[in-house]
């Protein structure tokens, strides 16, 4: 498509669908086919940029384009001559070179439209390099522009003959293919991830993007590959360990690839977004299962192991997530603390030996899968919760010294996320409004305490033999003040952070702790509700991360809050044993079968509920963000 002058431009750019995706790329651009890939074709930002090429998607990005080449046309505006921009819709085979040094495939990566703008041709009005202008317009209106890190990759327009041979010449030294497989792998990853999978991952996520594979169909074959390996294990047999090992690795091989293949095409969506942020939760929860299953095969009941893993790594998760938020403006901790950790950080050695102590998911998916094969699912687990354990006190300990060194106050994105994170259903609502004013004479750490001294109250109740009994109610309804004290006033406190995983732990916990002492064949029910409460708490995290809010009240309402929940099952199980269980073992009493009843019609009725809103928002929704973890946080 051709035009003449950033008037027509204007127009042209107003005139595209809605929809597109559109480019403006200057036609002297000389550089890499990947650093206009990265600048033109990422479909997590409206509006990005790289020298010499601009590109807007979305209603906003879009008119703020159209306007700033309306006002670009107004004050550049020939005088007798006449200024003309050539803006065919992409490069044409037989174009002259000299004109044209890269010719870029929209179509292989976003349907959009490119305009190649020449800008500089000596009987023309000179105009500046129009792209780099026109990016600089809508930082100036307030549209964020997203500028990628090249790195040796080359994005240039020269001025002359002799600026173009040299970019040119800069271009030639540079292997574009190798600069792609070093950035299709994370910037910062764990240690097992950068030295056992990586150096041959990347390899197959190229492969796979020259056969045309897409990262949604490569995380499908990870979590198909990671539940036949829960499927070996649940055989209980010791071929079938050994076998769910060398599963579950080769699973975590393309839980790496399709990461990377992402990132080697900038293949991203919020399908895959969706995808990538709940299967390797299903896939480590599922094999817990299975190692469960098959540790029964041979006569072990290790249930109450496997939902404590379960349990502990959600928490774990919590901790991190909630943190991160309290600590979004991570640039403004100036605190003694984290001088120390970034300092740390420069040095080799420490960088990989903290990495390591964490257990990310490298790590600890290679000491299940070792410990599988070689042990048995007791061992397995046991070993698994004392790591995560010690990893987890690690890691809290370090983020509760940096919170309470931390000299910036907490931002209002902070408290509400914080917030939101919290899960309080209409209960803890009611109570939060009730008992607003005494919440506002708390001291700075007081609302932590009280989440922490309701959730000690709550497992006080169930654990310490009040299981079953109306006892455990009392310590249900005091923890349903206690949690509403907590949310009363904004989550500003320098360890506010605490209070959601204080209150995921207190809720994981009372269904583990109800289904232990009462009833052990409510076990694996109660494995089935804590993921599927944990399912809604992790799409509230991803939602959160990807900015567009948790997911709607009535939603959160519908099931019911953490207070609410803990409420209703302590409520049934008191009913089921009529409030005083006796005997020595509640697997024999009537009220079993009732407790487990319960909580498979919770499980269910929760998963059906929240999976149904997830699917809805992040595959049919239309507002789902295409978010991929680019950070190397552990998981």
């Amino acid at each position: 498509m051709d035009a003449a002058g950033p008037a027509e431009l204007a127009r042209l750019l107003a005139e595209a669908p809605a929809g597109e995706r559109v480019a403006v790329v200057d036609r002297r651009f000389v550089g890499h086919r990947h650093a206009l890939r990265l600048g033109l074709t990422d479909p997590r930002f409206s509006a990005a940029a790289v020298p010499g090429a601009l590109t807007a998607e979305g209603p906003e990005a879009r008119a703020a384009l159209t306007g700033a080449a309306q006002r670009l046309a107004a004050s550049t505006a020939p005088a007798g001559g006449g200024a003309t921009l050539v803006l065919p819709s992409v490069p044409e085979p037989g174009t002259d070179p000299g004109a044209v040094t890269v010719q870029f495939d929209t179509a292989a990566a976003d349907q959009g439209r490119t305009v190649m703008v020449d800008s500089a041709a000596a009987d023309r009005v000179a105009v500046a390099v129009l792209p780099d202008t026109l990016a600089a317009a809508l930082e100036a209106a307030g549209t964020e522009v997203y500028r990628p890190e090249l790195g040796e990759l080359v994005a240039a327009v020269p001025a002359d003959d002799a600026d173009r041979g040299h970019a040119a010449r800069r271009t030639d030294a540079v292997d574009e293919e190798a600069v792609r497989l070093r950035r299709a792998v994370k910037s910062r990853d764990g240690f097992f991830t950068t030295f056992c999978i990586s150096p041959y991952s990347r390899y197959l996520a190229r492969w796979c993007a020259r056969r045309g594979l897409t990262p949604n169909q490569v995380t499908t074959g990870s979590l198909l590959v990671a539940l036949l390996a829960a499927a070996s294990a649940a055989t209980g047999t010791r071929p079938g360990f050994v076998a769910a090992g060398v599963l579950l690795i080769a699973s975590f091989v393309l839980d790496c690839t399709d990461g990377q293949l992402a990132r080697y095409s900038l293949q991203y969506s919020t399908l895959g977004a969706w995808l990538d942020a709940t299967f390797d939760r299903i896939k480590e929860y599922a094999y817990y299962a299975g190692l469960a299953v098959g540790a029964s095969v041979g006569g072990d009941d290790v249930w109450a192991l496997a939902l404590g893993a379960m349990i502990l790594q959600s928490c774990r998760h919590v901790v991190d997530f909630a943190f991160m938020e309290a600590n979004h403006d991570a640039a403004g901790n100036s605190s003694p603390t984290a001088q120390l950790s970034n300092r740390l950080d420069r040095v080799g050695w420490t960088v990989w030996a903290r990495r390591i102590v964490v257990l990310p998911i490298g790590e600890r998916w290679a000491l299940i899968a070792v410990l599988t094969a070689a042990t048995t699912p007791r061992t397995t687990l046991i070993v698994l919760l004392i790591g995560c354990a010690f990893a987890a006190c690690y890691t809290t300990a370090g983020r509760v010294l940096r919170s309470v060194t931390r000299l910036r106050a907490r931002t209002d994105r902070a408290a509400d996320a914080l917030a939101e994170l919290a899960d309080s259903g209409p209960l803890a609502e009611l109570g939060a409004r009730l008992l607003r004013p005494l919440a506002r004479r708390m001291p700075a750490y007081g609302t932590p305490a009280i989440a922490i001294a309701g959730a000690v109250l709550l497992l006080a109740g169930v654990l310490l033999g009040g299981a079953g009994t109306w006892w455990a109610v009392a310590a249900a309804a005091g923890y349903l003040v206690t949690s509403s004290l907590a949310v009363a006033r904004s989550l500003r406190g320098p360890l506010d952070w605490l209070v959601p995983p204080v209150f995921r732990a207190a809720e994981y916990l009372t269904v583990l702790g109800l289904a232990a002492q009462l009833s052990g064949p409510a076990l694996p029910a109660a494995f089935g509700l804590v993921a599927a409460v944990a399912y809604h708490h992790y799409d509230t995290v991803y939602r959160i991360r990807g900015g567009t809010g948790a997911p709607p009240r009535w939603l959160v309402r519908a099931a019911g809050g953490h207070e609410g929940r803990v409420l209703v099952l302590t409520v049934a199980a008191a009913l089921a044993y009529g409030g005083s269980p006796h005997g020595p073992a509640g697997a024999r009493l009537p009220g079993a079968h009732a407790l487990q009843v319960t909580m498979a019609a919770m499980a269910a009725a929760l998963a059906l509920v929240v999976l149904a809103e997830s699917i809805r928002f992040w595959v049919f929704g239309g507002e789902a963000p295409a978010v991929h973890d680019e950070t190397g946080d552990t998981a």
